[in-house]
């Protein structure tokens, strides 16, 4: 299953309860925070049915995610400088709508920390970034069997792509 964010809808309610919380952009020394919660992510998919091959991890965040060229950017969730979430992002073109697009390649949240607003913030530090780059909407797949994370993405205002179905090549 494919979403898509956009038009108005790349503008989230703000969460009241800001106190204690920091949404910044990624950098190198999160790698094991996030490796972690990749980890967290890749267990419940497992749980959902997902048996892709998992394969991320602290050497993967650093060599990918940083350097000259790194392949994806993101936003980490802290609550009193504790990781709490994640977001894995990067860019993408629609040849179709001649529009630029960020696809969101993860979202987690720790368990203990949903329902709190950090998922929220961290879609929102995606849009605003998304337009400060100048992409027109977000992309991203859901797992089908994910009903939270789906009904999550709903209540942000989300819409199904149902024309799409995801495919994949190795190279």
């Amino acid at each position: 299953m494919a979403i898509i964010v956009t038009g108005d809808a790349l503008s989230l309610m703000q969460d009241k309860n800001m106190a204690e919380r920091t949404i910044r952009p990624l950098i190198a020394a999160d790698a094991d925070a996030v490796a972690e919660m990749s980890r967290h992510f890749n267990l419940y998919l497992r749980e959902l049915g997902d048996d892709d091959p998992y394969c991320f991890n602290r050497a993967h965040y650093l060599a990918d995610g940083f350097g000259a060229d790194p392949a994806f950017g993101g936003f980490i969730a802290l609550s009193e400088s504790v990781p709490v979430g994640y977001l894995l992002h990067c860019p993408t073109y629609d040849a179709d709508l001649a529009i630029r697009q960020l696809m969101v390649i993860d979202l987690w949240v720790e368990p203990a920390a949903r329902s709190s607003g950090y998922g929220r913030q961290l879609m929102q530090a995606a849009i605003d970034h998304a337009r400060t780059t100048g992409a027109r909407r977000l992309i991203w797949a859901v797992f089908r069997s994910n009903r939270m994370a789906i009904d999550f993405y709903r209540r942000l205002g989300a819409e199904d792509v149902e024309a799409l179905d995801w495919m994949a090549l190795q190279s």
